[in-house]
């Protein structure tokens, strides 16, 4: 049930000693006040009949928007009641007075902004170099999402490809975050979905390649002689360590503590998506633990010596600087034990996670339990190594053809 009224707010009196004229709604028991824009003196005020006073030398004028307007809210309110329409104030308002222009940087700024106070620090980064270039194509000027037609984006995927040379997949995450903003303001009724240019607009890709180590190469990893550099020899641990242990990110190997261990289980809130953990610790990747577990275990330490002891996560932007850090000196150093090791492949440290879902999947993990393992938010994620898995087994069967 929702019903319109006109309400002249005393309890809003201005230093002039004007008030406020305001449409309240009252929608499922809550009430919600939008400003008519009028402010009168009390004695301007016809309580009674509900409208300006004939002594004030716009009376009419002003009766008359006051009447277009209430009886624009009514209709809105009738037809919801009489055809199960949804309805929300936002979408009252814009039938009333018409729907204000978006602009579209504030917005962005609000919505990135907030993966940095949620410590989403590489997230915000990402998110806030994408709407950088999109300021720079348009030249400082302000833009609303009415502007960001299906033509402006062909033109700007035509900017980024030509003029600055990035690939089809870097185009497709710069358009996805535009898009989730568009999806974002629609869903809170800030714009009108016909305004939604994805609708007509698609987002392209292409199929990437994922690196993985096979059963043979991670042995000649795990064997390869590193010489004397101590450094090598951790950051080698550090990857074989989540290629056995459910293909853990980086970012959370580095943040591994002892207290996240237990007799047999690593137990943990994942970084990027905050969601629980529980990995049974495989014997190889427990050898790797006794290897750097020390006499007198301190809980609050990190397993692997990379990251300060004591340092405060909650501190999110130091922590992602130090996790940015350790992550490229240990890519740096997977980089020359592959050139080492002469398997041909170029490792980085995420080639671990690649490595663990295919092996799982080869050695019978179902893919939901595989997807769960790695922390993946939706199976969709997990199916491309399902694919990878396959292809393999459709190239096993060409022995058949020779």
């Amino acid at each position: 049930m929702a019903t319109v009224s006109i309400i002249f707010r005393k309890d809003k009196l201005n230093k002039n000693g004007q008030v406020p004229v305001y449409f309240r709604i009252i929608k499922d028991r809550k009430i919600t006040y939008m400003s008519a824009s009028i402010l009168l003196f009390p004695n301007e005020w016809d309580e009674k009949n509900k409208k300006v006073k004939k002594s004030h030398p716009n009376s009419a004028r002003l009766n008359s928007f006051l009447a277009n307007k209430f009886t624009v809210l009514q209709d809105q309110v009738f037809e919801h009641l009489t055809v199960s329409k949804s309805l929300t104030v936002n979408q009252l308002r814009t039938e009333a007075f018409g729907q204000k222009p978006l602009y579209f940087f504030p917005f962005a700024e609000e919505v990135y902004g907030r993966y940095k106070r949620q410590g989403q620090i590489g997230t915000h980064d990402r998110c806030q170099a994408i709407i950088n270039k999109v300021k720079s194509y348009a030249n400082g000027k302000q833009i609303c999402f009415q502007d960001i037609t299906p033509e402006f984006l062909a033109e700007y995927e035509k900017h980024l490809r030509v003029d600055k040379k990035n690939g089809t997949n870097t185009i497709h995450t710069n358009f996805k975050f535009i898009r989730q903003l568009f999806n974002e303001a629609v869903n809170k009724d800030l714009i009108d979905s016909k305004f939604d240019s994805f609708k007509k607009y698609k987002i392209k890709t292409e199929k990437t390649h994922r690196e993985y180590l096979t059963e043979d190469e991670l042995t000649i990893i795990e064997n390869l002689d590193l010489g004397d550099s101590e450094q090598k020899y951790l950051h080698r641990d550090m990857f074989i360590f989540a290629s056995y242990a459910g293909g853990l990110r980086v970012s959370d190997v580095l943040k591994l503590k002892w207290q996240n261990i237990d007799k047999t289980h690593i137990k943990l809130t994942i970084k990027k998506t905050g969601s629980q953990l529980s990995i049974k610790i495989p014997d190889k990747a427990f050898q790797i633990l006794d290897k750097y577990k020390p006499k007198k275990v301190v809980l609050d330490n990190y397993v692997f010596p990379m990251l300060p002891n004591g340092m405060k996560e909650a501190d999110f932007i130091k922590l992602d600087n130090e996790i940015s850090k350790g992550t490229a000196l240990i890519n740096k150093s997977l980089k020359a034990i592959s050139e080492d090791s002469e398997i041909g492949k170029h490792i980085s440290f995420h080639i671990s996670r690649h490595t663990w879902a295919t092996r799982a999947l080869r050695k019978g993990i179902s893919i939901d339990k595989v997807s769960k393992l790695m922390g993946h938010a939706q199976i969709k994620e997990t199916q491309i190594y399902a694919k990878i898995v396959n292809e393999e087994l459709d190239k096993a069967m060409d022995v058949f053809n020779v």
